[in-house]
Parts: C-alpha cells; structure tokens; sequence
C-alpha cells in the first residue's frame, strides 16, 4: 500500500469512528427454555457465576415476558416488534408473510450502518425479508464486520432447550433432593431428576456465555457494548413451556450498559440492581432501534424501554398461545404487576393435550399415569382436566399460578380492569388468531394476515371477537344467541357459534341439532368440523355415522390442505372410541409430503395419524 493510500484508508478510519461515537455495540446471548432462573435473580439451586457477574455490571428486568411460551412465536414477537396473533404467526411451525415493504428490526439497523450477524436460530414464523442478517450462521460473528463498524450480534446458546432437560444418560450435579419442585407437578424421582438437569444445562449454558463475554473483553470491545441476555420463555417444563401462565411466560432479561453510554440507559436504572419494569419481547424491536439512536417503526405494537426514544413504562403485557404442533387451542393472557388474567378461547379442550414431542419428558408421561390413577392432589390434577373460561392468579400470594381468584368478591375489580384490557388489546391488535387456520390463510389469499385483518370485509374483526366471547363464555342460558351466531352471514362466526354449542354439552346440542347439520353439510370446513365433533358426541348414531364420514374425508392432507386435515384428525381424536370404525381409513391417509415451506405441518400430521392409531383406537 502507498503511503498516500494507506493515508487516505487511516483517515477514512478515523472518519468512521468519529461518525460511529454516537452508536453503541449491542451483543445479545441468548438462550432457550428458561426462565428467571439465574442465580443473580434470586434463585439459590442455581449456579450460574458469569452471568451473575453480567448482572452485577447491569440490571434485571424481573417481570419480562417472552409473549408467547413457546420458542417460534416468541421469536417472531421478538424479530417483527408486532404481536403474532396480529400478523397471523402465532402458531407453533407456521409460516406466513409481513406485509410488503416491513423489515425485521436488524434491517433496520443494518440501513443505519450496522453489521448484524446472527450465530445461529432464526426459528421465525414470518417470511425472512432479503437483507435482515450480515450472515445469519454458525460462523456469524461480530469479527466479520468493516473495521470502525458498529455491530449487533446475537448468540443464540441450545442447552437448555426442553430436548436437553430429557437427554439419557446424564450424571447429575444438581441434587435432585434440594430442587423446588411447583405446586402442579407431582414429587417424584422423574420430576426431580427433570429439574435438576435443567439446572445443570443452565449452568453449562452460563459457562458458554462467559466465553462469549471473554472474547468481547480479548477484543478490547467491552466498554463500547451493550450487552443483554434473556431466555426466549419460561422452562422447557410441562405446564411452563407452551402455556401462556406467568410460568410459561417470565423470563429474565439482563441489561448491562457500559460507562460509557450511560445516556442511554433508561430512568429506573440501577447497576447490580432489579427493575421490576413490565417489558416484553414485542418491545425489544423499537428497544433496540433506540439505543442506535432510530426511532420504531410505524408498524411496531412495543415500545422501547431504553435509549434515545424509552417511552413511560408499559402498565399491562400481554401473552397468547395458539396451535401448539399437532394440537389446537386459543389463549389470550394479560398481567400487570400483580395478577395474571387468563381468558381460554376454548375451555373444552383440556390443559394437558397429548403432543408427541412434550411426552418425550419423563415428567409428562409419569404425571398422566399418576392422574390416570388417582394419585394427585387438586393442584396436580388441574393439567389434566378441562379449563374454566376465565382465571385470575396473585402472583404475590400464588406464584405458582395454582388458586384461580375468578369467584372472589374481593377481586372482583382487578378481574374487571385486566379483562377489560384484554378485550381492548384485542380490538388494537384485530387479532386474526380468533380465525381458523385455514381461514385465515384462505382470506389472506396468498397475502399478509395482517393487511386481511385490517380489511373489515375480509375480517369483521368486532363481530368474531363477539361471537369468540360468547361462545367461549361458558354462560348458560345463551342458546337463543349460539343459534342466531350459527346462522350469521359470516362463516367464521358460525364456526364460534358451533364452538359454543359443542362447549356447551348435550343440551345445548339437542337444541341446536338443526343449525349443527346445517353447518356439517355447509361449505365451510372449520365450522363442518366443530359441528361434526358436537354431533358426534351428542347426536344419534346415525348422525355420529354421518359425522365420521365427513371428518375422515377431510383429513385427506393432500385433498384438503394441512390446516383442515389437522383439524379434523383433531376432531376424530376428541371423539376417542366413537371414531373406532375410522382405524383403517386412517391408517390408509396418504402420508403428508415433505415440504421445507410447511415448517412442521407434515409432520404435525403424521403425529396425529400414529396418535390416533397406537393410542386412542388401539
């Protein structure tokens, strides 16, 4: 190089530096299934010193909530700052798109000079837009960046995921005895053994956030990042993962901002100390965008809670769960910084539905057998029973979410003010999740959720959240209006019109035989499904012969499509041994065919197929 070039580069250097002192480094650690379960957080089983090292520079928000328990939705929430129920991504391996002209938040960052790499999950619900990573691999890596350049990286660590908690053989170095093992779950070898390797993996996963943390100090990089660390939901657990409780929901976020940006650092920081701050991952998009000096986007439903544009804090977070794999369900959750307010969409499905990958733990099995066999105490047993429509938990008095406040005089307000919330965000958001899969793919029609749930002749998004409610109430004395819901103009209010019949029992379904048949020979699948189950469960034997041949030709993946044919295999796994004359039909469905798009939905189906067949028909 000439001494005139290597001039020219030195003071294009100096030039970058100079235009970066006002942009910090940022470095995420992550890592999967945990929750506030860091020794810094009060925790004493667990033994994670480099992280609590972390702490002692930085501060932890107590009371984050991932928004949804379950890693691909809470990443989505994460990598979109928009709420999935609001972009129709909230089911577990799904895939759909944003609307045309929005970035994931690094493609922001990255328009504003920053190298972003990503080492190595991604695990998104929405389709990737171009230009979202620098690289996006296991080799993804601040190193990579132009020399000056600012960066945000993110290590995302694995060992502690659900998968791991099972993996045999595995010495224990937690001791089994000392785990606190939570009200739900009963005392066994199996549950502690379950516990105490979680904790172990914690610890690994903290030895492997210290050497991530050792290379940005060998890099001379430290006091010019932020660093922050968090798990993306609660414990790889049964009745932790995949419910949108406290438990399910609580992780730990460890925020640790350097002297030297100390600006940025929000008003209720304390170094070494806890924040009892609401936030949550919807918040971590526009959060982001502020410690860079950029304001959110338009588009985002969070709001930061650090940096240049730290908005007043949240009073209220929000959590959801929609089809968790092979299984349905819709939940919608709200806390502020007392009680949690749960509101079950559908209260006849039971907590504990069989998914082949959660009875992969040797807690969930051990648990069924034991309530198969009499043998646990009521806050035990409540995983495997149906839900009420409504629950209200202090999470002071009740940590372990188990006493349900919803019948006390006494919290009659707080109950009132939190489901009024939760309505209320539902109307902000327009929640597009209270549709069937299919029919919000259908209405979508090939486009964004979103972009349909904003047109209200594609969505009438007031009238489904009525029906959705009512339907969903459990409220006796409705018949009049579960009738007049099933006869709406709108097909997915009929569906939760038939949803409330079916919720409802027998009675309801004699009193509603007519609209049930209407809506089992009608054109809409989702709503011939429900009434197929409620006729099925309730109706004559030639109705329930009627019903099986319906719901067995909809299952066909290939005639029908995926989300129809997991519905109906649902449907005919509700009906258990009514649905014995189906074993073989079942067994001779064509098997779903790969498809790298369908991010899980074949084998969503294959497990539903041997479910039926190995257990509820064998």
């Amino acid at each position: 190089m000439t001494r005139r070039a290597f001039a020219a580069s030195a003071g294009s250097l100096v030039t970058a530096r100079a235009a970066d002192s006002s942009r910090p480094n940022i470095l995420w650690v992550t890592c999967e299934d945990m929750g506030p379960h860091l020794h810094a957080c009060g925790d004493a089983y667990s033994v994670t010193p480099n992280l609590d090292k972390l702490a002692a520079r930085g501060s932890i928000y107590m009371n984050a909530w991932s928004n949804a328990p379950v890693c691909a939705p809470a990443r989505t929430t994460i990598i979109s700052g928009v709420y999935p129920p609001s972009t129709g991504s909230e089911h577990m391996r799904s895939q759909t798109k944003m609307p045309a002209g929005w970035k994931m938040f690094p493609g922001y960052l990255r328009d504003a000079g920053y190298y972003c790499s990503n080492n190595v999950k991604e695990d998104y619900n929405l389709e990737k837009p171009p230009g979202t990573w620098d690289e996006s691999s296991k080799q993804g890596h601040w190193r990579k960046r132009a020399s000056g350049q600012p960066f945000f990286s993110v290590f995302n660590l694995e060992i502690t995921h659900e998968s791991q908690i099972r993996k045999r053989p595995h010495t224990l170095v937690h001791d089994p005895a000392k785990a606190r093992i939570p009200a739900y779950h009963p005392d066994t070898p199996e549950v502690r053994h379950d516990w105490a390797q979680y904790y172990d993996n914690i610890t690994t996963m903290d030895g492997q956030a210290g050497r991530i943390l050792a290379d940005l100090q060998s890099d001379g990089l430290a006091d010019d990042t932020i660093v922050v660390f968090f798990g993306d939901h609660g414990s790889g657990m049964p009745r932790n993962k995949r419910w949108p409780y406290n438990s399910g929901l609580n992780v730990s976020i460890v925020a640790s901002i350097p002297e030297k940006w100390k600006a940025l650092a929000p008003k209720d920081y304390s170094v070494g100390g806890k924040s009892s701050r609401l936030v949550s991952f919807v918040d971590l998009a526009p959060t982001m965008l502020s410690l860079a000096g950029l304001p959110a986007q338009p588009f985002h439903q969070g709001q930061a809670f650090m940096g240049r544009h730290e908005k007043a804090p949240r009073q209220y977070s929000f959590g959801f769960r929609g089809r968790m794999d092979e299984r349905y369900d819709c939940v919608r959750s709200v806390r502020n910084d007392r009680y949690v307010y749960v509101r079950n969409y559908m209260p006849h499905k039971i907590y504990g539905q069989h998914l082949a990958y959660m009875w992969d733990t040797p807690t969930t099995p051990v648990w069924e057998r034991l309530y198969k066999e009499d043998k646990l105490n009521a806050a035990q047993k409540k995983f495997w029973e149906k839900k009420p429509a409504e629950e209200l938990f202090d999470l002071r008095s009740d940590p372990d979410e188990v006493k349900n406040l919803v019948d006390s005089a006494e919290h009659r307000p707080v109950l009132e003010k939190l489901r009024a919330e939760h309505v209320a965000h539902e109307r902000w958001i327009r929640d597009v999740g209270l549709l069937p899969e299919d029919e919000m793919h259908g209405r979508a029609r090939g486009g964004a959720p979103y972009e349909m749930g904003r047109d209200e002749k594609r969505y009438p998004a007031e009238r489904v959240l009525a029906a959705a409610q009512l339907a969903s109430s459990m409220k006796t004395g409705v018949t009049a209006e579960l009738l007049a819901l099933m006869k709406d103009s709108d097909s997915v209010v009929r569906y939760w019109g038939a949803l409330g019949v079916l919720m409802q029992g027998a009675d309801e379904a004699q009193a509603a035989r007519a609209g049930l048949l209407g809506l089992r020979d009608g054109a809409a699948p989702a709503a011939a499904i429900v009434a197929s189950e409620a006729l099925g469960q309730y109706g004559t034997a030639e109705e329930l012969q009627a019903s099986l041949t319906l719901l067995i030709r909809l299952s066909d993946y290939e005639k029908n499509g995926a989300y129809v044919a997991m519905q109906a295999l649902n449907a005919i796994t509700a009906l258990g041994r009514k649905a014995a004359p189906l074993k073989e039909q079942i067994r001779a469905l064509p098997a779903a065919a790969a498809d790298p798009a369908a991010r899980g939905r074949a084998d969503n189906f294959q497990k539903l197929k041997g479910y039926l067949l190995d257990e509820v028909l064998a």
